[in-house]
C-alpha cells in the first residue's frame, strides 16, 4: 500500500476545531481521478482538495466528497491557499489565480497581524425556481411549512456548487433541523443531486447579516457541511436578486455552524456588473494535524 499525507486545516475559522474541515493534499500530480476519489472517502470530510500544477493559472484545484467530485468548494479553497502561503510556497504575492472546474478564479490575500485572510471570487451567480412539494420539502429537514419564510422564492442556486436555497422564518427553528437526505432526490425533482441550505436574516451575532445550516446531498457520502463558501457566496447573489433589487453592491457576513458545535464566518462581498454579479467570498484557516492515508492499489 502506498501512503499518502493529507493536512487537516479548518476553514473559515482561526480557532482549531471550529469552522469547516478540509482536507488538502498538496503535490497531487501523480495521483489519479480514482485514487483522489479513494483518499477523500477515507479522508470522510466533507471535501478533500487536491493541488496540483497548472499550465493556465498559478495552481490547478481538484475537489472531492467521499462520493463524487464537485467543480467548487469555498471552504476547501481557502484551506488549501492557507496552507500554500504559510508554507511559503506562494512567496509573497498578494493575488493568484486558480484553476477549477468552473473556469479561472481570482484570489488575493490579506495580512492581518498573524491571521491571513483570502478573498475568492466565484462562478457567475444562477438560478432555478423550486416547484416541488414545499411541505415534503420542509420535512425533509424536520420543520413544517410554516417555519419557511414564503414571502421569498426557494430556489436553485449556484456560483459554482448547486444547493436550494430555503428562507426560514426564525433562528430557532435552525435547532430544530434533522436532515433525512435520503428523501432529497424525490423531492428536488428540477436538481436532485442539489444540496440544501436553509438561511434566516435573524441571527446570534449582531455583526451577522444572516444565519445558516447546509445539508449535503446523499450522493457526497456526508450529511452537513459546517460552513459553507459557494452557499455563502451564492447567498449575496439572492440578496441582490429577491431581497433588495434597489441597490448595486452588498457585503455582510454569514454565521454558520453553531449548532453541531463549529461556529464559523463568512464574509461576503457581491456587486452587480452588467447582466452579471461579481461575487466574492472571505475568510480565514487554521492548521490542525497531518493524517497518512493508505492508498489501496
Amino acid at each position: 500500500m502506498a501512503e499518502v499525507k493529507v493536512y487537516h486545516y479548518d476553514a473559515f475559522s482561526a480557532v482549531p476545531g471550529k469552522g469547516n474541515p478540509a482536507g488538502v493534499v498538496f503535490d497531487a500530480d501523480d495521483l489519479s481521478e480514482m485514487d483522489m476519489q479513494q483518499i477523500a472517502y477515507k479522508v470522510g470530510f466533507n471535501e478533500t482538495v487536491f493541488v496540483l500544477n497548472s499550465r493556465t493559472a498559478d495552481v490547478r484545484l481538484r475537489y472531492f466528497t467521499p462520493g463524487h467530485e464537485i467543480n467548487l468548494c469555498g471552504h476547501a479553497t481557502m484551506a488549501s491557499l492557507y496552507g500554500l502561503k504559510k508554507c511559503g510556497l506562494l512567496g509573497d504575492q498578494k493575488s493568484i489565480t486558480i484553476e477549477t472546474n468552473v473556469g479561472l478564479l481570482p484570489i488575493r490575500f490579506e495580512q492581518d497581524g498573524d491571521t491571513i485572510n483570502m478573498e475568492m471570487k466565484q462562478d457567475q451567480p444562477q438560478f432555478v425556481p423550486f416547484r416541488g412539494d414545499i411541505g415534503k420539502l420542509a420535512n425533509s429537514i424536520n420543520l413544517t411549512s410554516d417555519d419557511l419564510d414564503l414571502s421569498m422564492p426557494i430556489v436553485y442556486g449556484s456560483t459554482g456548487t448547486w444547493t436550494l436555497l430555503i428562507p426560514i422564518r426564525k433562528l430557532n427553528s435552525f435547532s430544530k433541523m434533522k436532515s433525512e437526505s435520503a428523501e432529497f432526490p424525490e423531492i428536488l425533482l428540477e436538481n436532485p443531486k442539489a444540496s440544501l441550505h436553509p438561511f434566516s436574516f435573524e441571527t446570534r451575532d449582531s455583526e451577522s447579516m444572516m444565519h445558516a445550516r447546509h445539508f449535503s446531498s446523499p450522493y457526497s457520502g456526508t450529511t452537513e457541511d459546517p460552513v459553507t463558501g459557494t452557499a455563502s457566496g451564492v447567498m449575496g447573489a439572492y440578496y441582490l436578486t429577491y431581497v433588495n433589487r434597489k441597490v448595486d453592491q452588498v457585503k455582510f457576513v454569514v454565521e454558520q455552524g453553531h449548532e453541531i458545535g463549529r461556529d464559523g464566518k463568512v464574509e461576503v462581498s457581491v456587486t452587480r456588473e452588467g447582466d452579471g454579479m461579481d461575487v466574492r467570498i472571505k475568510g480565514t484557516a487554521v492548521f490542525v494535524r497531518e493524517m497518512n492515508i493508505e492508498l489501496d492499489i
